[in-house]
Parts: C-alpha cells; structure tokens; sequence
C-alpha cells in the first residue's frame, strides 16, 4: 500500500528509538485526538506516543487506505497488550505540507 511519507513513518516508527522520527512526521500546530483526550505539538503528541507504547506495546498493522473529507483513512489491525487486543482502529490523518496535521483514533 502507497501510503504519505508522514502516514508511513508513523506507522513504522518503532519505541522508544524513533521518537524524534515519528515527531517530525508531525506539523508544529498538530493535534492528535485519542482516548478521548487531545495532545498538541510534536513534542506533545511524541511523549503521548511513547506513554502509549509503554503502557500497551502495541503494534498497528495497516490493512486498507481510502480517502474521505479531504482526510486519509487508514484501517490497522492493532496488537497489544489492552483488553480487546487485536482490534481493528481507524486512523484520520489530515497532511499539510507533507506533516500531518491532525490525527484522530478511534474504532
């Protein structure tokens, strides 16, 4: 699947060693929405990525890309270790610029 450079990179950025990496893929005013809280910056959502690979180690397997809204969809199979593990989670990026300027995760 061809999917945008930043979309790659977060979805192949390993923790804790890809941290930096997978910040950059991110636009300075970002916000990713999951769990029901938000987290702004790449500082921001880099500290909640590494919390959430801490606490769950977890692994997203992408499974599908479709276009919607202006926003792309991806569909991954999500490994780890959270109750209902695996899931199926849908992951909306908005890109600008070639970072993603929103995320929102969700089933």
């Amino acid at each position: 699947m061809q999917m945008p450079p930043p979309i790659r990179t977060y979805f192949s950025a390993r923790a804790p060693q890809d941290g930096d990496a997978l910040a950059a893929a991110f636009a300075t005013d970002a916000v990713v929405h999951d769990e029901g809280r938000d987290h702004h910056g790449p500082r921001q959502i880099r500290d909640w990525w590494l919390a959430a690979k801490a606490k769950y180690r977890h692994h997203a397997e992408p499974i599908d890309m479709t276009q919607a809204d202006g926003r792309t969809i991806v569909r991954a199979t999500v490994t780890g270790d959270f109750p209902g593990s695996p899931a199926v989670l849908r992951f909306a990026f908005a890109l600008s610029d070639d970072r993603i300027t929103t995320l929102e995760i969700g089933a």
